[in-house]
C-alpha cells in the first residue's frame, strides 16, 4: 500500500516556509526596529556623498539634533570636531596616498575602500557641549559592490576617558612622589654622611697619628670607628633599598668576568676571615665564565654573602666559594659554610627586612636589611637567589647569572688591575691642593690629612667664588670641590673653572656627601675627574689625590673611578 503524497495545500510544506519566511521578515524587522530606536547607540547613516539619510533615538539623546534637522542637510563630520576631521583627513590621506576629501568621506575614506573603521572622535553637540566617543565606521554596498553610504554607530566614551584621566593623574602623582621620595632619600643621606666624615676622620688620625694613642685610648677608637662604619653600612644598605623599592636605581647591564670579581671579593674578606679564624676556599674556574650584570653591583651581592658566611660561623670553619653551570645559559655562585645552619622557618623569613632570624641579641652587629637588597639586585640583574640549609652542618647560598660572550680578554692577573700608591721621595717639590669647602670640621680633617704629607700643602676656600679666585691666582695642581655650597654650587664652580683657559687644566675632584648613585653619576658626566664620597677612606681619598697629581704632570688621564665609602 503507497503512502500518500504531501498535500500542497493551505496546511502544506509551501505553505509552512511561507509562514517561516515570514516570521523571519517579521523578527528581522523588530531586531531592525530595536537596533534603530536604541538609546544606547547613535546610529547614523549616509549616501555615498556623505550626506545623512538615518539619524536614529539613540542620536538625538547624545547630540541633542531632531532627526528632520540633519536628515539631507549635513554630514557627520559637521558634528565632529573641526581639528580631528583635518587630522584624520590627512591621516588618511598619507596612508592610501589619495588626495584630501571634502568633507566627511575623508573621514569615513578607508571603510569606502571596503574595511570597518573604528575610531575615537569628540562629537559636538547642538547646544555646543562635546563628549568623547568611539564610532564604528561601515561602508554600505549594494549587490553589485557599488558604493551607497556609510553607517555609523556610535558610543559615549566619557566614562572610560574620565577614568583614563584618572589614571593618568594617579600615574603623574606617583611618579612625583618617587622624585621627591629619592630627593629626600638624597637630602637625608648627604645630611648623615656630613658629621660621619668628621667622626670617622678625625678618629683614623687619631688612630694613625704620632704620638702613639695609649692602650685604653685605641681601645676607645677602636670602638668608635667600629661604630661609625657601621652606621654607615646601615645607612647605605636603607639608601639601596630605599632606590630598589623607588624604581631610581641605575643598573648597567655589562660582560662582567667572574674570575676578576671573586678574586676582588676574596681581597676584601681574607683579612676578616683570618681574624675569626674562618678557612677560606675558593675552587678553580674550569673556564671564563662572563655574565650579564652590573660589577659592582655583583661584587655588593658577592662580598655581601661571603661576609655573612664568615660572621656566622664557627671558629675554626670554612667558607668555600664555588661556580657551576647550572643551566645551558646560566651559571651558578655557590658560597657554602659551617655554620649552624637554617630551619625550615628561619628560611622563610630570610628576605624580610630588619628581620635577623633571632640575633638581635647575639654578638654579631647586623641590620637585617643586607640579604633583602641582596635579593632585589640579583633579580633586577636576570638572577636568582636561594639558600639550601641543614641545622648543625652549615648553609649554601647560590646565585644564579645569566651568561654572556665576553667583550674583552680576562687580565691574566686580576689583582693586578688595582692601583698601587707610589711612596713619596724625600725632598720632592711641594704641590698646591686648593679644597673648596664651607664646613669648617671638614676642611680642618683634610688639612690633617694632608699635613702628614710633606711634599703637599693645603689652600682653604669657604665658597666657590673665593675658591675660583683662588685657583686663577695660585694655580693649584689639583682642586678639591664639595659639591653643595652656598652661592655658587660645586657643579656650577666646576663649569666656570673649566671654561677659563688659565684653569681649564686642573684636574677637580669632587669630595661630597651626595652619595646617591645618580649624583655620582652626574658628577662624573659634569667633568670631575673623580668623585669620592664622604665619609672619607683616608688611604683611599691619597690614592685619589695622587692620581690627580699623576695626572697633573704627565696629562694622562686614568679611567675615573668612583671612591665609595
Amino acid at each position: 500500500m503507497h503512502e500518500n503524497p504531501p498535500r500542497l495545500g493551505a496546511d502544506g510544506p509551501r505553505d509552512t516556509t511561507e509562514q517561516a519566511r515570514r516570521n523571519a521578515l517579521l523578527k528581522a524587522g523588530a531586531l531592525q526596529n530595536a537596533i534603530l530606536t536604541s538609546a544606547n547607540f547613535s546610529i547614523i547613516a549616509t549616501d555615498e556623498k556623505g550626506i545623512i539619510q538615518l539619524f536614529n533615538v539613540g542620536a538625538e539623546h547624545m547630540l541633542g539634533y531632531r532627526a528632520d534637522e540633519v536628515v539631507n542637510q549635513i554630514r557627520p563630520s559637521d558634528m565632529h570636531d573641526p581639528e580631528e576631521v583635518r587630522a584624520r583627513a590627512l591621516q588618511l590621506s598619507q596612508e592610501l596616498d589619495t588626495p584630501i576629501a571634502p568633507g566627511f568621506e575623508a573621514l569615513a575614506f578607508k571603510a569606502s575602500r571596503g574595511m570597518e573603521d573604528i575610531y575615537e572622535l569628540t562629537y559636538i553637540c547642538k547646544d555646543g557641549s562635546s563628549f568623547p566617543a568611539i564610532v564604528s565606521i561601515t561602508a554600505l554596498r549594494d549587490d553589485h559592490g557599488e558604493l551607497i553610504g556609510y553607517l555609523l554607530i556610535g558610543t559615549d566614551n566619557s566614562v572610560r576617558k574620565g577614568v583614563e584621566l584618572q589614571l593618568n593623574e594617579a600615574l603623574d602623582a606617583a611618579e612625583k612622589a618617587n622624585r621627591a621620595k629619592t630627593d629626600f632619600i638624597s637630602s637625608m643621606s648627604h645630611e648623615l654622611r656630613t658629621p660621619l666624615n668628621a667622626i670617622l676622620g678625625f678618629a683614623q688620625l687619631v688612630e694613625s697619628g704620632t704620638p702613639a694613642p695609649t692602650p685604653t685610648q685605641k681601645r676607645g677608637i677602636k670602638q668608635i670607628l667600629k661604630a661609625g662604619w657601621y652606621l654607615l653600612e646601615l645607612i647605605n644598605e636603607i639608601l639601596d633599598l630605599a632606590l630598589i623599592e623607588s624604581g631610581t636605581l641605575s643598573l648597567s647591564g655589562e660582560p662582567v668576568s667572574l674570575a676578576e670579581v671573586l678574586q676582588e671579593c676574596r681581597a676584601m674578606v681574607e683579612d676578616q676571615a683570618r681574624q675569626r679564624s674562618i678557612g677560606m676556599v675558593f675552587s678553580r674556574l674550569e673556564m671564563r665564565h662572563f655574565v650579564k650584570a652590573d660589577r659592582t653591583r655583583l661584587k655588593q651581592v658577592l662580598i655581601n654573602l661571603l661576609f655573612n658566611a664568615i660572621k656566622y660561623n664557627h671558629p675554626g670553619g670554612h667558607v668555600t666559594v664555588a661556580c657551576a653551570l647550572s643551566a645551558p645559559e646560566r651559571v651558578r655562585i655557590s658560597v657554602r659554610d659551617t655554620g649552624p645552619g637554617l630551619s625550615a622557618e628561619q628560611q622563610g623569613q630570610l628576605f624580610q627586612p630588619f628581620n635577623r632570624l633571632g640575633q638581635e641579641s647575639g654578638g654579631e652587629e647586623g641590620t637585617g636589611i643586607g640579604l633583602v637588597v641582596t635579593k632585589r639586585l640579583v633579580e633586577l640583574m636576570g638572577g636568582v637567589i636561594g639558600v639550601e640549609s641543614t641545622p648543625g652542618v652549615g648553609s649554601v647560598f647560590w646565585v644564579d647569572m645569566p651568561l654572556c660572550m665576553a667583550t674583552q680578554p680576562l687580565a691574566s692577573d686580576p689583582l693586578a688591575l688595582e692601583s698601587t700608591r707610589a711612596e713619596v721621595p724625600q725632598g720632592a717639590p711641594q704641590h698646591t691642593v686648593l679644597y673648596v669647602e664651607d664646613n669648617p670640621a671638614n676642611l680642618e680633617l683634610v688639612e690633617l690629612i694632608v699635613a702628614r704629607r710633606t711634599d703637599l700643602r693645603l689652600l682653604g676656600a669657604a665658597d666657590a667664588s673665593v675658591g675660583i679666585e683662588f685657583a686663577r691666582v695660585y694655580q693649584p695642581e689639583v682642586i678639591l670641590m664639595d659639591i653643595n655650597l652656598p652661592g655658587i654650587s660645586g657643579v656650577e664652580a666646576l663649569r666656570i673653572l673649566r671654561a677659563d683657559p688659565t684653569t681649564a687644566h686642573i684636574p677637580i675632584i669632587a669630595l661630597s656627601a651626595n652619595a646617591v648613585p645618580r649624583d655620582i653619576e652626574r658628577g662624573l658626566a659634569a667633568g670631575f675627574f673623580n668623585y669620592i664620597t664622604k665619609p672619607i677612606k683616608v688611604n683611599q681619598f691619597m690614592e685619589a689625590l695622587d692620581q690627580a697629581l699623576a695626572f697633573a704632570q704627565t696629562g694622562h688621564e686614568p679611567a675615573p673611578t668612583q671612591e665609595s665609602a
